[in-house]
């Protein structure tokens, strides 16, 4: 049987990412069978390259947000180097980049002078901020934007201080934001045969996942004041952190699944309870049903037992907070590759997210390898600049390109 052609088989990208909000989109596009060529700048090359856990001289963490992308290394202060880079861009389709506002323009790849080069090209920029507004020159990372949203403030107990999250939120979901930006340009590209500028910033991405809290706040002319509620919702009752014998369940029971859920509690005469009765009275008695939900799941040894029954029996929307440990050796993440075993040629095998988006038409996952910095120069340069091979060793010993493979 044919391998099946992948989404986005043919379209080239010029990446010029760092880091994880703009190294996911690219990576994304590899995924889905785009040609995705890294532009890395001298001395060190992409900054994930520092980050751990290292193997062999290897970046585990570089290697996951960069498979599939090949690269070329530049001395950017070079103008021959910068010269040779628009040369690629010309036979490019995207160009991907997510340096602070003004940065890209400084290099010569601003959105006029690439747009003036290859009419047909798409650009995407990411940043904290955006491009403009009064904070657009400020520096930022994703839970810097979280805390201008208004994201950490909802996090944490009533009393306490803002807590935060120890994983990568924002910058994965800007990224995907671009993502399908991206796709949407080059689908109207199709259609008028002209490129266009696209961008996506971790403080709009943010803001945009504000489902309750600020039409809640804006609606009601201030009256409700949104706030971090600690283990439960400050709006919605059941939804929050339920202590179980050994470890905790997250629960989330809407008025629809109210009378499974006391079937599941094993009282369906709360159905009718008045101080139950619907979301605002649940609300108000939050502490009471709090009290009969532990006590329901203390018969059960574990929150995964509990999660089981409860959810498989009686539909209720629950899940057992798992651990990283559990959630990678859970059959379900396994099976459906959610967590995936890769094999990189010099740090070996190791488990990674597997590719979320999933297409009937499409092969599920490619065998993907991490470029060493540099390591495409011939192979790129000499099929877009136009320049021989003796030619790019040449810069390459001059320093105005860089090849360094990695090692131990």
């Amino acid at each position: 049987m044919a391998q099946p052609t992948n989404i986005l088989d043919g379209i080239r990208v010029l990446d010029f990412t760092q880091a994880l909000a703009g190294p996911t989109t690219t990576r994304l596009m590899a995924e889905m069978g785009a040609e995705v060529i890294k532009v890395e700048l001298a001395p060190n090359g992409e900054q994930s390259r520092g980050l751990p856990y290292f193997r062999n001289g290897r970046s585990g963490y570089y290697i996951q947000q960069n498979r599939g992308k090949k690269s070329i290394a530049i001395d950017r202060k070079n103008p021959r180097s910068i010269e040779l880079v628009k040369e690629v861009l010309k036979s490019c389709d995207v160009l991907v980049e997510n340096f602070a506002p003004g940065v890209i323009d400084r290099l010569g790849f601003s959105w006029e002078e690439v747009h003036a080069a290859n009419p047909r090209l798409i650009m995407g920029s990411i940043s904290a901020f955006g491009q403009t507004g009064p904070l657009s020159k400020l520096p930022g990372y994703d839970y810097i934007g979280a805390a201008y949203a208004g994201v950490l403030s909802m996090i944490g107990e009533p009393d306490g201080p803002p807590y935060f999250y120890m994983l990568g939120i924002g910058d994965v979901m800007t990224g995907t934001h671009l993502l399908a930006a991206i796709n949407g340009a080059l689908f109207h590209r199709e259609r008028t045969g002209v490129g266009q500028y696209v961008e996506a910033s971790l403080l709009d991405s943010y803001f945009h996942c504000h489902e309750v809290n600020v039409q809640a706040h804006t609606a009601s002319n201030g009256e409700i004041k949104p706030h971090r509620s600690g283990a439960h919702h400050y709006a919605v009752s059941p939804l929050g952190v339920f202590k179980c014998k050994e470890g905790y369940v997250i629960i989330a029971v809407l008025q629809n699944q109210w009378p499974k859920f006391c079937n599941a509690l094993g009282k369906p005469e709360l159905v009718d309870d008045p101080r139950f009765v619907d979301n605002v009275a649940r609300v108000a008695n939050r502490e009471a049903l709090s009290a009969i939900v532990e006590e329901s799941l203390a018969r059960y040894s574990t929150a995964i037992e509990a999660a089981e029954d409860w959810g498989f029996n009686h539909h209720v929307p629950i899940a057992p907070i798992l651990s990283v440990e559990q959630a990678v050796k859970h059959p379900h993440l396994i099976e459906r590759e959610t967590i995936r075993t890769i094999e990189d040629p010099i740090f070996g095998s190791y488990q990674v997210p597997g590719m979320p988006l999933r297409f009937s038409a499409a092969p599920r996952h490619q065998k993907l390898d991490a470029a060493y910095m540099g390591e495409n120069n011939v192979e790129i340069l000499t099929r877009f600049a136009g320049v021989s091979e003796a030619d790019v060793r040449a810069m390459e010993a001059s320093g105005a390109l860089i090849a360094k493979p990695d090692v131990a």
